[in-house]
């Protein structure tokens, strides 16, 4: 067999290893989901006020209103879409904003939806604004308008939908419309992060699901990494539980650190973009201030994926300030990187 036939087979079994691998994860996803209220760990002001409007409509005899739900990525916004489609007995079916390309694709979404079914968006500020004013009448008078034909010969249809309810997530409500925002009558949501604690607790009953044996102190050692963010909790989990099983090591408190290292995930959860956003904004520019266009120079990274991905657990720690003249490295960030810190009325009198 010649070179290039063995480098094409080998190549073929990466990709399949990776797609067996990708099956798998969103699987173990779909597993670990929580199926009922008591198994949904947090976020108890949202759980309560859906709970008091999915039992209102049942009494009534009416379908949930519209319901929005926005903050970080990973905290369960979808998890609750699933829960409320399971409490109401509904079908849902799942979209997102960047899929509904134009208004025959919503028409033809919204016109197979069955009475009682539950509509999805996901990421909804990414929705074309032409597909958005359909959705208006829609969503407030159960109609759609859809316009036939161009210039004077042009006519509007209005076709009667079957009663449904929309729930929506986004990570950025600030680009949702007002219009668009106003008509989710049930209620605007936002989730929080979550304490240590509920991560610890969320991490337990994952590593019951997935007949993982883990040890209590390994499993605070997980929780103190995770980002105040269960979707990370749970991906550290796995690949904890994979490293403890190739290394035939119990998943004790050392397996965990040792696995997460291998991520470069420190005790506190900076993995190493986010060490060296503050080692360069300390060591080339003294701790700051510096602006947001010369970090991204610095880092050769886009500014979004700085000011959305990297800066947002950095401040939540109070390693990081937002200042009117720019980014500021902390005392804690100079101590956490072990650096000597020296304060502003120091550097003047050197």
């Amino acid at each position: 067999m010649s070179t290039q036939s063995l480098a094409s087979d080998e190549v073929k079994r990466k990709m399949n290893t990776n797609k067996k691998e990708k099956i798998e994860d969103v699987v173990l996803d779909q597993t670990l989901r929580p199926n009922r209220w008591e198994d949904y760990i947090g976020q108890k002001h949202i759980k309560d006020n859906v709970k008091i409007l999915l039992r209102a409509a049942e009494e009534r005899g009416h379908i949930p209103e519209h319901i929005l739900f926005y903050g970080p990525p990973g905290l369960g916004k979808t998890t609750l879409a699933h829960l409320i489609a399971k409490e109401t007995g509904k079908q849902m079916k799942i979209t997102s904003g960047p899929a509904i390309e134009k208004v025959g694709d919503l028409a033809s979404i919204l016109t197979n939806l069955a009475p009682g079914d539950i509509l999805f968006i996901d990421e909804i500020h990414r929705l074309n604004k032409m597909v958005e004013e359909i959705l208006y009448p829609a969503m407030e008078s159960g109609v759609l308008d859809i316009i036939i034909g161009k210039g004077p010969s042009a006519r509007t249809i209005q076709l009667d939908l079957p009663p449904f309810t929309l729930i929506a997530a986004t990570t950025r409500v600030a680009l949702v419309s007002s219009p668009l925002r106003s008509r989710f009558s049930g209620g605007v949501f936002r989730l929080e992060f979550y304490s240590n604690e509920e991560i610890a607790e969320i991490i337990k009953r994952s590593s019951k699901l997935l007949e993982t044996k883990l040890e209590d102190e390994a499993l605070k050692e997980i929780a103190k990494r995770s980002r105040f963010t269960p979707r990370t909790a749970n991906y550290f989990l796995k690949r904890c539980r994979d490293f403890a099983q190739v290394s035939k090591k119990p998943l004790s408190k050392d397996t965990v650190k040792e696995a997460l290292q291998m991520l470069s995930v420190d005790d506190i959860g900076l993995n190493s973009g986010d060490r060296k956003f503050l080692e360069i904004l300390i060591q080339k520019f003294r701790g700051g201030p510096v602006g947001l266009k010369t970090m991204a120079a610095a880092l050769a990274e886009e500014e979004a994926t700085i000011e959305e991905v990297i800066e947002p657990y950095l401040i939540q720690l109070g390693l990081l300030e937002r200042t009117a003249r720019g980014r500021v490295a902390t005392q804690k960030a100079y101590e956490h990187l072990k650096i000597d810190f020296v304060d502003e009325k120091q550097k003047k009198l050197i």
